[in-house]
């Protein structure tokens, strides 16, 4: 078994808890469903947003779904000049007996640039 990382972004509409909120579980359900994730495999999600967003904790959506064995962390993404505002990044770490090559990374609402920009 090894622990693998899923990266995924999304965006806000709002600097709201609800927008913000509504963001992060979309975000969450789809890398979930996507990899084929048991939610008791998820070890640790590190959640960033950009200095925009500070209306909530997005780790509060994956309290609301009922993840409530994961470690999770909050913080904020440098601020660099010209980056996609509204942003909500996660970094999910599971255990899985999948290869790197089986994972699939989620980027919604208009991020999917920011994996073009990374490979």
């Amino acid at each position: 078994m090894w622990c693998r990382g899923i990266r995924g972004a999304t965006t806000a509409e709002h600097n709201t808890k609800e927008a913000i909120l509504e963001a992060s579980k979309e975000l969450l359900q789809e890398i979930v469903t996507v990899n084929e994730i048991d939610i008791d495999s998820i070890t640790c999600i590190i959640f960033t947003t950009t200095p925009d967003l500070n209306d909530t904790f997005p780790a509060t959506a994956a309290r609301q779904l009922g993840w409530s064995n994961t470690a999770l962390l909050c913080t904020h993404e440098i601020d660099v000049q010209g980056s996609m505002p509204m942003c909500i990044r996660v970094l999910v770490l599971f255990n899985t007996e999948k290869q790197a090559s089986e994972i699939q990374f989620v980027y919604l609402r208009g991020t999917e640039i920011l994996r073009q920009n990374t490979l």
